[in-house]
């Protein structure tokens, strides 16, 4: 492992998955493929430089947003994590990027937070760490603004059903992408891979009942290749067996 000492600020485990946040699995696999060591502190967004995790501290430097942070990392550390890819792979590796973070993710994040079941047995549960006089004033507040949000990004004025169809048409076109590749450019994993597994890893957990998940289990390609990240980036992970909501 290189020397460093870059500290990562997250969420934590959570949903079944090792990290809450999508945003931050990506960063956690990308830290691990660059073979940087790292340490782990908790964050509440609210506490956050953005407002957002994660953000990584590195010998004093503070580094926010995931897409910058792996900037940092490639500058800082002479590194380039999509080696081995020619120009328009990188380019493609982009357009992938930005069809999972800022479509397939709103998709999930309407499931997650705004179906009430989901909810309730889910992002509601962050409220538990407030009085319990405030709670039920906290939940109604946290799931408008991601209400709020959703409808400012545009995804959020569609219907349920909607919805749905829109984040399994990215679904649909992830696995054609994918292919019976073991990554999604070729054998050799490239950062992009980490921004799919924390995405993909998301909707795929069996915490949350929703039709995006039952879409990618229709996939088996996609189903194995979160199983094979899952396996090789948090295998401590996968031999806990955790599967269950962790508060405070």
């Amino acid at each position: 492992m290189s020397v460093s000492g870059i500290t990562l600020y997250s969420t934590g485990a959570g949903f079944g998955m090792p990290e809450t946040s999508p945003f931050v699995l990506k960063t956690e696999v990308q830290l691990k493929m660059a073979g940087l060591a790292f340490e782990k502190a908790f964050c509440i967004p609210p506490q956050a430089p953005h407002g957002k995790v994660p953000y990584i501290e590195d010998q004093g430097e503070v580094v926010s947003d995931s897409t910058f942070i792996r900037a940092h990392i490639e500058r800082k550390y002479e590194l380039d994590l999509d080696d081995g890819l020619d120009v328009r792979q990188r380019a493609e590796s982009w357009a992938i990027e930005r069809l999972l973070e800022d479509h397939l993710y709103f998709a999930m994040v309407w499931f997650r937070w705004i179906d009430p079941d989901n909810f309730a047995k889910g992002p509601a549960r962050f409220a538990d760490r407030a009085p319990e006089a405030d709670r039920a004033q906290l939940r109604q507040q946290i799931q408008a603004r991601k209400l709020d949000d959703l409808r400012g990004h545009g995804l959020g004025r569609h219907s349920r059903d909607q919805i749905a169809a829109l984040g399994l048409r990215s679904i649909d076109a992830l696995a054609v992408l994918l292919g019976e590749k073991r990554y999604l450019f070729g054998e050799r994993h490239s950062a992009v891979d980490a921004t799919a597994f924390g995405v993909l890893a998301s909707v795929l957990t069996p915490f949350f009942e929703s039709p995006l998940r039952h879409g990618m289990e229709r996939h088996p390609s996609l189903v194995a290749y979160v199983d094979r990240m899952m396996r090789e980036y948090f295998p401590e992970h996968v031999a806990s067996g955790q599967g269950h909501l962790e508060t405070a």
